[in-house]
C-alpha cells in the first residue's frame, strides 16, 4: 500500500514518466502494452513500477483519472476566459474529446471494469458537477435555461458519444451544437 508521504523528488519524476509512458500507449492503441513495455519506455525498472502501481489496473484507473481531472479543470479557466454561455459550448466540446480519448483508452479500461473500482462513478460524478458549475454560471448571466442538471446533460452526451459509426466524432460535435443551441433557447 503506498505511504502518506510526499514522494522523493526521482521518485514522482519515475510516477509521472510512468504515467505518461502508460497515457501514450493506451491512447495510441496499444491497450496491451505489458507493464515492462511500459516501464521501459518510462525509463524505469519493472520494480519500480510495481512500487508505485500495485496492479497494472492501478496504472490504467490513475491514467484515467488524470485526464478526468484534467478534463474536470476547465470550468475556471474557461469561465475566465469566455462568457458563460460559450464556457458551456467550449465544455461540451471537451466532454467529445475526452470520450474520444476514452474510446482510444477503452480496451485498457475494460480491464478495470469488472472490479469494483469507484473509477467510473466517479469519473461521471465529477464531470457532472463541472457542468453543474458551468450551467449554473450560464444561468445566473440569463444566456442557459434554468432547470437542466450536469447530470442531465452528461447522459445525453453519452448517448451522443456512445456512436461507433465512422465518422462518429464529427456528428458527435454537429449534435453538440445542436444540444447547446437547445440550453440556449427559451431563456
Amino acid at each position: 500500500m503506498p505511504s502518506s508521504r510526499p514522494l522523493r523528488a526521482d521518485a514522482r519524476r519515475n510516477r509521472e514518466a510512468l504515467l505518461t509512458a502508460a497515457r501514450e500507449a493506451f491512447l495510441t492503441g496499444d491497450a496491451d502494452a505489458h507493464v515492462e513495455e511500459i516501464a521501459r519506455r518510462a525509463g524505469v525498472a519493472v520494480g519500480t513500477l510495481y512500487r508505485h502501481f500495485e496492479t497494472r489496473e492501478a496504472l490504467v484507473e490513475e491514467v484515467y483519472r488524470q485526464e478526468v481531472a484534467e478534463l474536470c479543470a476547465a470550468p475556471a479557466r474557461l469561465l475566465a476566459q469566455y462568457a458563460p454561455d460559450e464556457a458551456v459550448h467550449r465544455f461540451l466540446l471537451l466532454l467529445v474529446e475526452h470520450s474520444a480519448v476514452g474510446k482510444g483508452m477503452s480496451e485498457a479500461l475494460e480491464s478495470i471494469m469488472a472490479t469494483d473500482s469507484p473509477v467510473f462513478d466517479d469519473a461521471r460524478a465529477e464531470m457532472a458537477h463541472a457542468l453543474d458549475e458551468l450551467l449554473a454560471a450560464g444561468v445566473a448571466a440569463g444566456a442557459i435555461r434554468d432547470g437542466v442538471s450536469g447530470r442531465v446533460l452528461l447522459r445525453a452526451l453519452g448517448g451522443i458519444c456512445g456512436m461507433r459509426a465512422k465518422g462518429w466524432e464529427d456528428d458527435a460535435v454537429r449534435i453538440t451544437t445542436i444540444l447547446y443551441d437547445g440550453l440556449r433557447s427559451g431563456r
